[in-house]
């Protein structure tokens, strides 16, 4: 393997990994055991702790070891505020005008939700829930905003998805997403944009849920 795509793909699985709760908080990992995991030499994972370590996944301490950083709540409410900010922004538009195809592709999306929640696939379901939202920005021509929210979005993610790992009752983010949709389909902008503000906000009182829960995962 080619140390540069060794690099990408030690990177990427390191990356889902953390963010998917597969590497709680305050895991410790080295360099030799992911080089041997991999079958690679340990340049191309050097250079994937580095990169991790520059986005605050991991902490790196010379001479001491690396492990998997806490979460810092303090990114993570940086990332909703602004993920509150432009998506409420992009709902209102889509109430405005959203090709009847993506209305569809929400409602199929909506369905494969309800299967996910009988089959407790807690992967599947951030996954969804991801496109759920990824399709209205699709919808409204503005994948670079999307793009822009996904530069930030790493730690929110990582409480999005200690949640749906902490409590499996999923059906009221369920009912969001089939509400928003609605509103989409009736062009009920005051309604939609206060759905998502409410949905947003979920991630506050979880944030407290979490940390009661699990308090040796957060700085």
């Amino acid at each position: 393997m080619q140390i540069s795509s060794a690099r990408d793909v030690v990177y990427q699985t390191l990356k889902d990994k953390i963010i998917g709760i597969e590497l709680p908080p305050g895991t410790s990992i080295s360099e030799n055991e992911i080089s041997l995991q991999f079958n690679t030499s340990r340049t191309p994972v050097r250079e994937s702790f580095v990169r991790l370590s520059q986005e605050g996944l991991l902490d790196i301490y010379p001479q001491r070891g690396t492990v998997v950083s806490l979460i810092d709540l303090e990114l993570v409410e940086e990332a909703r505020f602004i993920r509150e900010q432009l998506e409420c922004a992009i709902i209102r538009l889509a109430c405005d005008s959203f090709p009847p195809e993506q209305l569809k592709a929400l409602r199929r999306n909506l369905l494969l939700q309800q299967a996910c929640i009988e089959d407790q696939d807690y992967k599947k379901m951030f996954e969804l829930d991801e496109n759920f939202h990824l399709l209205i920005f699709e919808g409204c021509r503005k994948l670079n905003t999307w793009a822009v929210i996904q530069q930030i979005n790493v730690h929110l993610n990582r409480t999005r998805m200690l949640r749906l790992v902490a409590d499996y009752n999923w059906h009221n983010l369920f009912k969001q997403h089939q509400l928003m949709a609605d509103a989409i389909e009736k062009k009920d902008a005051v309604l939609a944009e206060r759905l998502m503000n409410e949905h947003l906000h979920l991630t506050i009182t979880d944030q407290a849920l979490l940390k009661q829960k699990y308090p040796h995962y957060f700085k």
